[in-house]
């Protein structure tokens, strides 16, 4: 995969993330880049799910970690 298409991939999911958890920050969401504990980590903090409920409805929107 070359840099162009993983940064649309990462932009796509981006978007992703932002339309399903709102109360995230556009740098919240920019620095969970390649960065999945970080992103795991601040939406426990923010909607206060389990590490497990987070881990699956980032699996039902496509991302994988």
């Amino acid at each position: 995969m070359n840099e162009d298409t993983a940064e649309s991939d990462w932009k796509q999911m981006a978007g992703r993330i932002k339309a399903k958890w709102g109360k995230l920050t556009d740098d919240e969401i920019q620095e969970a880049e390649g960065n999945s504990e970080y992103l795991i980590g601040k939406l426990q903090e923010r909607y206060g799910l389990a590490k497990e409920q987070v881990e699956e409805n980032l699996k039902d929107i496509g991302y994988y970690h």
